[in-house]
């Protein structure tokens, strides 16, 4: 077996594009982090609209997310899962947001994140990411942002 069908070696690449991925949304560099996507990649995340597809608007929703942000903004990767199969694999964890925001507020929260990888060119990238936080199904539809791991 050669290092690039390997699964434990396919599995390190991953979660190393997952810390870099991470680290470029601490630093709020718009750059960095849209050069994880595939170009035609679909998000469902925590903003509206349901789905965002492409790197253009991946970009444009960031490059306005980030000014929103009072310094570096914290971010911790949890409890990653990562299973590969040839140019295909998905990655689950659990991550946690939290800084203060321009209009003082402090921001806490911890969301579930599955992505999906496509190797193109021999370099993963996400195709299909999907961000969530659970609601309280008790008839008020709140956001369970006060849940923790």
């Amino acid at each position: 077996m050669t290092a690039s069908n390997d699964p434990r070696h396919e599995e390190a690449r991953i979660r190393a594009q997952i810390d870099s991925w991470a680290a470029a949304l601490r630093d709020k560099d718009v750059d960095r982090i849209v050069a994880h996507y595939a170009p035609d990649a679909v998000v469902a995340d925590l903003a509206p609209p349901l789905w965002n597809t492409g790197v253009g608007t991946l970009r444009k929703n960031f490059a306005e997310w980030f000014p929103t942000w009072r310094g570096p903004i914290g971010f911790e990767v949890r409890d990653v899962h990562v299973t590969t199969g040839g140019d295909v694999a998905f990655a689950r964890s659990t991550n946690r947001i939290h800084g203060t925001k321009t209009d003082e507020v402090q921001a806490d929260l911890w969301v579930r994140a599955t992505v999906c990888f496509r190797k193109l060119d021999g370099a993963w990238k996400v195709a299909h990411e999907h961000v969530s936080v659970p609601f309280y199904m008790d008839g008020s539809f709140r956001a369970a942002v006060d849940l923790k791991p």
